[in-house]
């Protein structure tokens, strides 16, 4: 079930290694080798499962701290409506509680107790405090534009979570723990436990990758996949690279292949299995997958919002024009597609188009603050243009 809310983002690191595969193979052998071979691990060198892995369980047990917590700033008694308030005033303030981002996946226990965390982690906290006080709270996966960075010679695709909390005859509120990023207008869809989990253990999984363990990154991102939820195509795409990582490229794409057999628009397989077939020199299938990559990534309205971003700092107007149109007919109503297009024919002198779709913007935006911003930003930078030229 869909709903549309307010976009809150927690991030699930998703490893993609664009390094060499082995030489060309006369047909692709990765077709061959099964989703359940993969998950043995047997073609890795792997060291025992680690004991102190943690469970299901133990992710989103609730600590005698965390009750303890919850006893002293929220009331049993009171409606949901006041609860939920009561919980998120604690949580959020710095006097009560103070939280600090790090980079690490930890249980809900321990974000809690160390007061750090990733914002995946402050996710996982807080549904567990939030039924701890008898609110019903469920997460929810957020349908966001790709966003990409790069370390150490893999890609990392940000993706995004935040908690639904139905409160019963009242409307539904959703709480962040990256509210800089809110937009209204992304897709959202509840999922159950298991499937958080899996974008849990996943992260466990890229987190240890990163750091060259390949034991541990390869049974977290198992127990992502088989304990958890086997249709969850990011898990197959770490378990790809995890492979890829260690010389094993047929045994990457059969996990790049799998994820999408799950999911036929997953970027991140497509990209990878581009790179693994240029390494085996295999044109025409990375020629394959190159356009679908590109196909899928020009229908993307948020994609193209980038490329109009690159073509207004390179002076192209005209093709930044293109794209920004492509993107607010797909029905996207993002303020930033309409400020982007004022800014671009501001610069082409059409002051009155400029005002227009400043307008425009300045009617979507979400918050008063910015209204504010659009509402007065052509005055001002009409304004700076004549003095610069005087």
């Amino acid at each position: 079930m869909r709903r549309r809310h307010m976009r809150y983002r927690a991030v699930l690191w998703v490893a993609i290694l664009l390094l060499g595969c082995p030489s060309a193979l006369a047909e692709t052998a990765g077709r061959h080798i099964s989703p359940g071979e993969l998950l043995t691990g047997t073609a890795l060198d792997l060291g025992p499962d680690r004991p102190a892995m943690v469970s299901n369980d133990e992710v989103m047990a609730l600590s005698d701290e965390m009750r303890e917590f919850l006893d002293n700033h929220v009331s049993r008694r009171a409606g949901q409506n006041v609860k939920l308030k009561q919980l998120a005033d604690a949580v959020f303030s710095k006097r009560t509680f103070g939280l600090e981002y790090d980079e690490a996946t930890h249980t809900a226990a321990e974000t809690f107790a160390a007061r750090r965390g990733n914002c995946l982690s402050f996710t996982f906290m807080f549904v567990v405090l939030a039924r701890g006080a008898g609110l019903e709270a469920t997460f929810q996966e957020v349908e966001i534009p790709s966003e990409w960075t790069f370390v150490e010679n893999t890609f990392i695709l940000n993706r995004h979570v935040n908690i639904y909390v139905d409160q019963g005859p009242l409307p539904p509120k959703i709480v962040d723990f990256n509210i800089a990023d809110f937009r209204a207008d992304y897709d959202m869809q509840t999922i159950s436990d298991r499937r958080a989990l899996a974008h849990f253990f996943n992260n466990m999984g890229a987190e240890f990758m990163q750091h060259g363990d390949t034991t541990a990154a390869f049974y977290a991102i198992r127990r992502a996949i088989a304990e958890n939820d086997r249709t969850f195509a990011p898990a197959w795409d770490s378990l790809g690279t995890l492979y890829s990582r260690n010389g094993l490229g047929d045994h990457a794409e059969a996990a790049f292949l799998q994820a999408l057999e799950i999911d036929r628009s997953d970027l991140t397989a497509m990209t990878n299995l581009t790179a693994l077939y240029d390494r085996r020199g295999d044109s025409k299938l990375a020629a394959r997958y190159r356009k679908k990559v590109r196909s899928h990534r020009m229908r993307n309205p948020y994609y193209r919002f980038q490329l109009a971003r690159l073509a207004y700092s390179f002076e192209d107007y005209d093709q930044a024009i293109g794209h920004l149109k492509y993107a607010i007919r797909r029905g996207r109503e993002d303020d930033r597609f309409d400020a982007l297009l004022a800014l671009v024919y501001l610069r082409m002198g059409d002051e009155e188009k400029s005002r227009r779709w400043m307008a425009r913007a300045e009617k979507l935006a979400k918050t008063d603050e910015l209204r504010s911003v659009y509402s007065s930003k052509i005055d001002r930078l009409i304004s700076a243009s004549k003095r610069g030229s005087h």
